[in-house]
């Protein structure tokens, strides 16, 4: 399984633009339904918590993708 690094502005992103950000939820509502639904990970534990913020740092898998969170250059 391959790691996509995502680069965030500022110290934090909420878990639902961030999967918006990396292109694998259409658009709010998506990201909602998978969060809801137990089907994302934050550093390795399921997180339901759409407004969950995540940092430089952590780790978001979805869908059997790694998205690593980096801070933006």
């Amino acid at each position: 399984m391959s790691t996509t690094e995502i680069p965030i502005a500022g110290e934090s992103i909420r878990l639902g633009q961030l999967l918006k950000f990396a292109s694998v939820v259409e658009d709010g509502a998506d990201a909602r339904a998978v969060i809801e639904a137990g089907e994302v990970e934050v550093n390795g534990e399921v997180d339901t918590r759409r407004g969950r913020q995540v940092r430089p740092g952590d780790t978001v898998t979805y869908a059997g993708e790694t998205f690593a969170v980096v801070a933006e250059a």
